[in-house]
């Protein structure tokens, strides 16, 4: 088939890899327009625009899908199908109908679980032991289009967000170039999603990656988890933001209120509601990241100081 390839970030490379691999024709590739990116925030285009052009294939920008040029376009190219991969834009009903046998997702859960932008990383702060990627028939809900198929993926008890998604990135390219193998052959159906068992994924915000410890510790461990890389999850210390790579469960380690902090040799503690963790490593406001003793070294937290407790605003005044 002659395919039109939708994907933005890096995650959705693989899948284009894939199809420029398979017995298909990616003709044209849709992706988010240049954005500001690195240390200069210079314009880039995205990581599915650089590896089309590296592949000599025509890229489309459209700064919104529902553009008269970018629909006319599509039109004059008229692919057979559309497969898409985190496109980051929501596709109107006249571009739906453009190509002859639609608009294909590759979604990363096992719908209808956890339909939305964020996906693996509500799985992960969830606590689900396995999740997976979909393909399915874009219709105009919200990831709610047929199924063609799904491969699983174990979340391991050590996982980030960021390391299951690579691993379902992989197996989920190889999923969505065997659908587009079964709707050219005609043995490949959609099965409609059961009504129940739906969840929702929204995107996560920073708001959401600001650690509570009250909660239990092992509730602490998956939104650390869920949120790395990104957005990345926080704390404070001293009214400074710090952000907090991977936890470690101390199983029995509970004599510390949550949120102080413990700091022996070579470890560093802290209380949560339930028993303590053990930061590997965090990130201290306008730093790089560094091992969690280290940074205890430098600031010396004093006994009893907690995280997520704002300064005294009267520490200091004249009596």
């Amino acid at each position: 088939m002659r395919l039109v390839f939708a994907g933005t970030p890096e995650v959705a490379v693989p899948s284009l890899e894939a199809l420029i691999a398979s017995r298909h024709e990616v003709v044209a590739v849709v992706t988010r327009p240049d954005a500001p990116a690195g240390r200069g925030r210079k314009l880039r285009p995205s990581p599915v625009a650089e590896r089309a052009m590296e592949a000599g294939i025509e890229v489309l920008r459209p700064a919104r899908p529902r553009e008269p040029e970018f629909l006319a376009r599509l039109a004059e190219i008229a692919p057979d199908c559309c497969p898409v991969v985190a496109y980051g834009a929501l596709l109107p009903k006249v571009a739906l109908d453009i190509p002859a046998r639609g608009w294909v997702n590759l979604h990363f859960s096992l719908l209808p679980a956890w339909r939305g932008a964020a996906p693996v990383q509500h799985a992960v702060m969830a606590g689900d032991d396995v999740t997976g990627a979909c393909t399915f028939q874009i219709e105009e809900g919200l990831d709610s289009g047929p199924v063609f198929g799904c491969v699983t993926d174990e979340v391991r008890p050590t996982d980030t967000s960021g390391d299951l998604l690579e691993r379902l990135s992989r197996s989920g390219a190889r999923l969505l170039a065997a659908t587009m193998d079964g709707i050219e052959d005609g043995q490949l159906l959609a099965v409609p999603q059961p009504p129940d068992g739906v969840s929702l994924a929204p995107k996560v915000t920073v708001a959401d990656a600001h650690v509570d410890w009250t909660a239990p510790a092992l509730r602490v461990d998956r939104v650390v988890r869920g949120c790395t890389p990104a957005p990345g999850a926080w704390t404070t210390f001293r009214g400074e933001r710090v952000k907090l790579a991977q936890v470690r469960l101390r199983a029995g380690d509970s004599e510390l209120p949550p949120g102080e902090i413990a700091v022996e040799r070579k470890v560093v503690r802290v209380g949560t509601g339930s028993h303590a963790v053990e930061l590997t490593e965090v990130q201290p406001q306008g730093k790089r990241m560094m091992a969690a003793v280290d940074w205890a070294r430098g600031v010396r937290p004093e006994p009893g100081e907690r995280f997520g407790v704002e300064p005294d605003a009267t520490s200091g005044a004249a009596e």
